[in-house]
């Protein structure tokens, strides 16, 4: 609904939470200078009067119960590829909610069985279909539509927000077979062809920041490409702890936009958030009964249970060379965060598929001696506890979405600057 309300908090920017009758609400202030308020999660009370940002949000974070999806104007229509299980999605659908718009996405395809089952189940409406997305794609950037493409564009009309995460490995720096000249890097060459087939009017790129490095140039290719198109693109690295994401995780994104000229840097100034700990994220999951996969935790081997062993004996959050296997035990070696343990008062290190093990970074439990679970590595990627994973089965599958995801907290900031 539209409102002006008085008793929200005045010098927190546009947006802005308040407690009434045991919810929190959020205010956003438009650019037309109205108001709209939606309901983010129950209240721990009934009382009314302005909130933290941090209560709000982290309530939302931990309901089972998905929030009302409510909405009086125009659906906001988006398309994501390389979608996973929607990390993004959840982000647009929270900035479309926010508006007082209801969230209908069109189309979401990804290779990941699991991850497109995933996606279709949280997002019914969407034509979730897993498939490669070059041949779902298959005309040259500038040439005419093929058939299938014409087919898409009139299946597919009046896109708002065209969101997509190519692959990264290439990019990444871990990657010294094949940085920065993997062939995968060419993928971003699908995200114009789709631009250029559903002609939507924004498109959001996120990447690893070593993609910028590419030897092909893929990356300023792209922007170019976008720019031809008549978008207004802007490229530039967040470091998404922030925007209040619970982890120092940066990713390059690539901005386009028919409608407005808007910076990385205005995103994160505008939706800027007191550092968010570990605590934050997960300590009320601390001793969570471990009776589905979500919650399940590591079995872990005897060498790997005797070094987190090590760390909670001697009170320590870094584990020494000389426990560590013979390829580090004499030192010399830059991957200070392997076999290392979080602490609940700093935001994580960068979650990846490989959560579930000591060896594949800073995943030990602050205060429990096991690694982490699905259900608090989703909470520091910023998926909602109302998001399901119900019909995962395999504990390799959940990490590969989890692990992949893109923090909600991304696409919600730059969506909601780009539609409000």
């Amino acid at each position: 609904m539209l409102a002006s309300p008085p008793d929200a908090r005045p010098d927190v920017g546009f947006e802005r939470f308040r407690t009434r009758a045991g919810v929190y609400e959020r205010i956003l202030n438009r650019r037309d200078g109205r108001t709209v308020t939606s309901t983010l999660a129950q209240a721990p009370d009934e009382g009314t009067g302005p909130a933290d940002a941090d209560d709000a949000e982290r309530a939302w974070l931990q309901s089972t119960t998905p929030p009302a999806v409510t909405g009086t104007r125009r659906a906001v229509r988006t398309i994501d590829l390389f979608a996973g299980c929607g990390g993004l999605s959840i982000g647009l659908a929270e900035a479309a909610r926010a508006l007082n718009r209801p969230f209908r996405p069109l189309l979401a395809v990804d290779l990941d069985a699991t991850a497109v089952s995933t996606y279709a189940t949280n997002f019914p409406t969407a034509a979730a279909l897993r498939t490669d997305v070059e041949q779902l794609l298959p005309g040259d950037v500038g040439a005419a539509l093929t058939p299938a493409e014409r087919l898409l564009a009139r299946r597919h009309r009046d896109v708002d927000v065209l969101v997509g995460g190519p692959p990264c490995q290439g990019h990444s720096d871990f990657n010294n077979r094949t940085r920065h000249v993997d062939d995968k890097n060419e993928l971003y060459r699908t995200m114009v062809r789709a631009a250029e087939v559903f002609t939507p009017t924004h498109v959001l790129i996120e990447n690893v920041p070593g993609a910028i490095n590419d030897r092909r140039a893929v990356v300023q290719r792209t922007a170019d490409a976008l720019t031809h198109l008549g978008y207004t693109v802007t490229v530039g690295v967040v470091n998404l702890a922030e925007i209040g994401v619970p982890q120092t995780r940066r990713r390059l994104i690539l901005m386009a936009s028919l409608a407005h000229s808007l910076t990385p840097a205005e995103v994160v100034d505008r939706h800027r958030r007191d550092t968010r700990t570990v605590a934050w994220a997960f300590r009320d999951l601390e001793d969570t009964d471990p009776t589905t996969l979500l919650d399940a935790t590591a079995k872990s081997a005897p060498d790997t249970r005797r070094r987190i062993d090590h760390l909670f004996d001697h009170g320590r959050f870094e584990l020494p060379d000389s426990q560590r296997p013979a390829c580090h035990a004499g030192g010399g070696h830059s991957y200070k965060s392997i076999y290392g343990r979080l602490t609940w008062d700093r935001p994580a290190q960068t979650v990846t598929t490989g959560f579930y093990s000591m060896c594949m970074g800073r995943n030990v439990h602050p205060s429990r001696r096991r690694t982490i679970t699905a259900h608090e590595a989703a909470r520091l990627q910023c998926i909602p506890d109302w998001f399901s994973f119900d019909g995962v089965q395999r504990r390799t599958a959940l990490a590969r979405m989890i692990g992949n995801a893109v923090p909600s907290r991304l696409s919600y900031a730059v969506a909601l600057e780009w539609l409000r």
